[in-house]
């Protein structure tokens, strides 16, 4: 084993996070229904005990769920949800068609890792402890399922209310990804589902640059309902309250979001072990990887982290002279989202972060991320190129400097040139030079060479 990873330390839990003693007893006081159904059943079933059904197993018949709310003084109906709970929460197993006490019941008392691990066990199983919605598909529901943990951790970093109608866009953001990432495209009423059987054709099908695009907003209602299945689910399980138009995690929901962010983060180290790193240094593990995974190891350091001490990590490394990492740190802060936006307004006055931040705030308030450059002026969007262009001189090969021309606002190189000189970033010279030194045309590659000449002369 690499004895670096076997003594990297975990993720310490999030400021405020109650101590364990402190969560295990709120998880008691949450499943002490089930718990006290639990222990009912193992005396009364059991068997072997006088009060066992005829054939001697611990079910639950219709029988039993009435003898059950007598002894309790509860009523049929929330004697059936309380056994389900302690189902899902592992106070008792089922074998078939007969049930027994698990190991959680038995160590109820004295282990608060056992009740903890119960309580996780039935926030795992929150899409079971309400019915599904019966007139959505089940793809829809499974879709919305799999986009949840992205709400749940985007309101462990809030730390705070956050309203339904921000959860709802991020939902969307988050089952569009899940559908582009299965190459899927977003189905509507009367068209062709995954699965369904598709028309015949002569030749292969190849979806307009329009059928992936992102889902309009009339495609936003059909999951309001599930957000709000979902919401209530886990509420039901006691991760989260909503009222007034805002859900909110309850401490217990909030440790238990860490702890799978933990384990997450646990899983998606790399060798040079970013987690736990600051975040020049994190951000440097992850300028290799592809966006996806970059997004995924961002996700996991701030999760380790408070999202305002994350935030200003990130805006310190931004500052620095590496303008890689100044473009890296502004990604990371798209992952973090709104809780930065504070953060980011903050520095639109600073001529290093000014470009970065404008963007972010426009693709923040709903810009599309290619129509964004628009917020600058020609003089930001120049910065911007040179800064970028530094970073791929310094971190990238000789044919992505090349490329970079393309990206530039002016339309003709010597336009360029003129506006690169005028627009006074600090490194001018170094990145005409290396643009120079790169570009296969011998001609251009001495006009950049003049420039970077009169620049550095001050001519």
């Amino acid at each position: 084993m690499n004895q670096r990873h076997a003594r990297r330390p975990a993720p310490r839990p999030p400021e405020g996070t109650p101590a364990p003693a402190e969560l295990a007893r709120m998880a008691r006081s949450g499943l002490a229904g089930a718990a006290r159904l639990a222990h009912w059943a193992d005396a009364a079933l059991g068997p072997g005990r006088d009060g066992g059904t005829a054939d001697g197993k611990a079910t639950l018949s219709e029988a039993t769920a009435e003898r059950a709310a007598a002894d309790l003084g509860l009523t049929a109906a929330q004697i059936r949800a309380e056994w389900d709970t302690a189902r899902l929460a592992g106070l008792v197993e089922v074998h078939g068609d007969s049930a027994r006490p698990g190991w959680r019941l038995r160590a109820w008392d004295r282990d608060d890792s056992a009740v903890l691990r119960g309580w996780v066990a039935l926030f795992d199983a929150w899409s079971l402890a309400s019915p599904e919605p019966a007139d959505h598909e089940p793809a829809a529901v499974a879709e919305v399922v799999s986009a949840m943990p992205q709400v749940l951790s985007f309101l462990q970093l809030s730390a705070g209310p956050v309203p339904v109608e921000q959860l709802l866009d991020l939902l969307q953001q988050r089952v569009t990804e899940l559908r582009t990432e299965r190459c899927e495209v977003p189905y509507e009423p009367g068209t062709t589902r995954p699965g369904d059987a598709a028309p015949a054709a002569s030749g292969p099908v190849v979806s307009s640059p329009s059928a992936v695009e992102a889902p309009r907003p009339a495609e936003v209602a059909p999951l309001a309902p599930l957000l709000d299945w979902s919401l209530h689910a886990l509420a039901s399980v006691g991760a989260l309250t909503c009222g007034d138009g805002q859900a909110t995690l309850t401490p217990l929901g909030s440790w238990a979001v860490w702890v799978k962010l933990e384990q997450i983060c646990v899983a998606a180290q790399s060798p040079a072990g970013n987690i736990e790193q600051g975040a020049e240094d994190m951000l440097r593990g992850c300028a290799q990887l592809r966006p996806n995974a970059a997004r995924a190891e961002y996700r996991a350091w701030l999760a380790a982290r408070t999202v305002g001490s994350a935030v200003t990590e990130l805006i310190d490394a931004a500052r620095g002279e590496d303008a890689l990492l100044r473009g890296l740190a502004f990604e990371a802060l798209r992952v973090v989202g709104a809780p930065a936006e504070p953060d980011v307004r903050a520095v639109v006055d600073e001529p290093t972060l000014r470009p970065y931040a404008l963007l972010w705030l426009a693709e923040h308030d709903g810009a599309d991320p290619e129509d964004a450059h628009e917020v600058l002026t020609r003089e930001e969007a120049t910065w911007l190129w040179v800064d970028t262009a530094a970073a791929v001189s310094d971190h990238g090969e000789a044919p992505m400097l090349v490329r970079h021309l393309e990206s530039a606002v002016q339309p003709t190189v010597p336009q360029l040139l003129d506006e690169v000189r005028a627009v006074g970033h600090p490194r001018t010279v170094q990145v005409l030079v290396a643009l120079a030194a790169a570009h296969p045309d011998p001609a251009l590659a001495k006009a950049v060479r003049r420039a970077a000449f009169q620049v550095h002369t001050g001519g």
